[in-house]
């Protein structure tokens, strides 16, 4: 049983050079003992070694898709510089700032000190490291070949979580815009609509229709809004709730989400890029179509393109071309078909799907840019009809008396 790696640190020290000019810095040991052997080798004097505390607000710091990316293209970099595997997660965990990233890389750095191979701890991770991930660092280990399957995983981690920010781009802009709106009209509800009534109160004359219905809706708001309030906050946690445990809903929220209008287009052109994003990383690092395939559906993020993989993975497995199974889904786009043909012709599948998905990244980044740009007049309406509304209906009583005078 090999033995266990004592764990590193980060420690921060203070010392002077051999001119006696003051220094300092940050450096990574197993203990302060060490930490000051290694300064005094490189000629400094330490004054002060100290163990670097926990950031407040670093702490608690979730480790995000984009910060395996970050890893990942690290790791590639160091592999084809010939920088040896340990020392490459020794030089990537010391400019780590956040420390859950710094432990999950020496904790993977351990495990294969201890013996084991770089995908088998990945695989202790699934959180973080998915099964693609994992089978195509194993595959780069068995062909001796992993710094060119790290840059292929990188790029993939790269372009995959640069398309997923740009579908949250897109849907998170129109919720901006109602919860904006929702906000702005509340405000002018609850505190300038009353103040108008307090003066209409005083005009003993009728009202005018519009105005009286917007009297009715703030006297609502103010004795009812907290039941508003909370019945949305527990529509929010029914969602979520349903969302994490009912793959049902899930299901059916992917199929309405693929038809909805101008957002529908945008998750379709993305789930496609994702599948010849996915396709062609797997199918260029050697691995068999029936089993890459199992990648893609689980890659492609939307239910729909998921099952029309699973049924090409059935149809490829029964000895029928890549393409004519394509087409017989029904979802994919015709220059996709054409591509993927041309691809399987002449024996070049992984860079036909490499154009697929670079054209349909374009394709997302484009729609987005032209959502956000409809969406800003969008709004300026949206809140000048309803600023505006409310304006006018508290206004519309007086234009009125100053017409009877």
């Amino acid at each position: 049983m090999a033995a266990k790696t004592p764990k590193t640190k980060m420690y921060k020290w203070e010392g002077k050079n051999r001119q006696g000019a003051p220094m300092s810095g940050v450096m990574s040991g197993q203990d302060a003992a060490l930490v000051k052997a290694h300064l005094r080798k490189q000629g400094i004097n330490p004054t002060k070694v100290r163990r670097k505390g926990i950031e407040l607000f670093s702490a608690g710091k979730k480790i995000k898709p984009m910060d395996i990316a970050i890893f990942t293209r690290q790791m590639s970099t160091m592999m084809k510089a010939g920088v040896p595997l340990l020392q490459s997660f020794e030089i990537i965990s010391e400019g780590l700032d956040n420390p859950n990233m710094r432990k999950l890389v020496d904790t993977i750095k351990n495990d294969v000190a201890g013996g084991n191979s770089f995908a088998a701890s990945l695989r202790k991770h699934p959180q973080h490291f998915d099964d693609l991930y994992c089978n195509l660092v194993e595959s780069g280990e068995q062909s001796g070949a992993l710094e060119t399957l790290l840059d292929r995983v990188a790029t993939y981690k790269e372009k995959t979580e640069a398309l997923k920010a740009k579908i949250k781009k897109a849907m998170n802009y129109p919720i901006a815009v109602v919860v904006v709106a929702v906000i702005v009209t509340a405000i002018l509800l609850i505190k300038v609509v009353p103040q108008f009534q307090e003066v209409f109160a005083n005009f003993g004359a009728e009202l005018p229709a519009f105005t009286l219905f917007v009297i009715g809706i703030s006297e609502y708001v103010q004795s009812s809004g907290w039941v508003i309030v909370l019945g949305l906050i527990a529509a929010g946690f029914i969602f979520r709730y349903a969302h994490r445990k009912s793959e049902k809903f899930r299901d059916n929220l992917d199929r309405l989400l693929l038809k909805s209008p101008v957002i529908g287009n945008i998750i379709y052109q993305s789930s496609v890029a994702r599948f010849g994003r996915t396709l062609a990383t797997t199918f260029a690092a050697g691995v068999p179509l029936v089993d890459a395939l199992d990648s893609v559906a689980g890659a492609t993020g939307n239910v729909v393109f998921k099952n029309a993989v699973m049924k090409i993975k059935s149809d490829v497995s029964s000895g029928m071309q890549l393409n004519f199974s394509m087409r017989s889904t029904g979802v994919f786009p015709s220059m996709v078909l054409q591509m993927t043909s041309i691809g399987e012709e002449s024996g070049a599948l992984d860079d036909m799907l490499e154009k697929v998905a670079l054209h349909y990244e374009t394709e997302v980044d484009n729609a987005v840019d032209g959502l956000t740009a409809l969406m800003e007049p969008i709004i300026m309406s949206v809140l000048g009809v309803l600023v505006g509304g409310l304006i006018i209906a508290m206004y519309l009583p007086i234009f009125q008396l100053g017409a009877v005078v």
